[in-house]
C-alpha cells in the first residue's frame, strides 16, 4: 500500500495499477507493461472477465471478475482498470506511461524505466532497498497467496506455473506462516494424544 500511494503522489498511477495487477492476478511484469490490452478487460463478449497470459509457460485463461453472487471478486482492482479502460477506446496496451501515454516498455521489450520508475517511488517511500517492483507484484502476491492457505495446486493455478518446482522462487517464507504451520502440528497432536510435546 505504501508503494501504491507514494506511487500516486508521485504521478505514477499507471505504477500503482500495474503493482495491484500483478499481486491480484500473480501477472510478471512482461505480461502487465507488454502483452496486457484493453481488449483483455471486460470485453464486450465476455464483461465479466479479464484475460490473463503467461508468455513464459503458455498458458492462459478468461479469469471470473464477479463471484456467482455478482459481487466483485477485485474491487479496487477492477475501478482502476475501469477508469483506465476509458482511456482507451481504440484498445492497445492497458497500462501506458502516465506523462506521455507511451508504452513503458523500450526497444527490445525492456522494461528499464519500469524498474527506475520502481526504484524512485521506492525510495522516496522509505521502503527497504532490497525491494523490486515485482515484490509487490507476483512475488508479493504469491506469498500471500500461500499464507492465506491457498493449497499448492491453487497457487499453480492462479500463478500459471507449468510446475509446483518453479513456485519456491516466487513464494517468500516468513515467520507468520511458519509459526502456522507448527501451531497446526501442535493443535493436532494435541487431539491425538492428548499433549502438546
Amino acid at each position: 500500500m505504501a508503494f501504491r500511494a507514494k506511487a500516486v503522489e508521485m504521478g505514477y498511477p499507471s505504477l500503482a495499477t500495474a503493482a495491484l495487477v500483478g499481486f491480484e492476478l500473480l501477472q510478471r511484469k512482461a505480461h502487465i507493461f507488454i502483452r496486457f490490452m484493453a481488449e483483455h478487460y471486460r470485453p464486450a463478449d465476455r464483461p465479466d472477465h479479464i484475460f490473463v497470459i503467461n508468455y513464459k509457460t503458455g498458458t492462459r485463461s478468461w479469469e471470473p471478475l464477479f463471484d456467482a453472487k455478482g459481487e466483485p471478486l477485485y474491487p479496487l482492482l477492477m475501478s482502476e482498470l475501469d477508469a483506465m479502460k476509458i482511456k482507451r477506446p481504440t484498445g492497445g496496451l492497458m497500462l501506458r506511461r502516465d506523462k506521455n501515454g507511451r508504452p513503458w516498455a523500450s526497444k527490445g521489450e525492456m522494461l528499464t524505466q519500469v524498474e527506475r520508475k520502481a526504484r524512485e517511488i521506492i525510495d522516496a517511500a522509505k521502503l527497504p532497498k532490497e525491494l523490486t517492483f515485482t515484490s509487490f507484484g507476483r512475488h508479493g502476491g504469491a506469498t500471500v497467496s500461500k499464507d492465506f492457505g491457498l493449497t499448492v495446486l491453487q497457487l499453480q493455478e492462479k500463478g500459471q506455473w507449468s510446475s509446483p518446482n518453479a513456485m519456491p522462487h516466487y513464494l517468500h517464507g516468513n515467520d507468520d506462516a511458519k509459526q502456522d504451520a507448527q501451531l497446526k502440528r501442535i493443535e493436532r497432536r494435541t487431539k491425538q494424544t492428548g499433549t502438546s510435546k
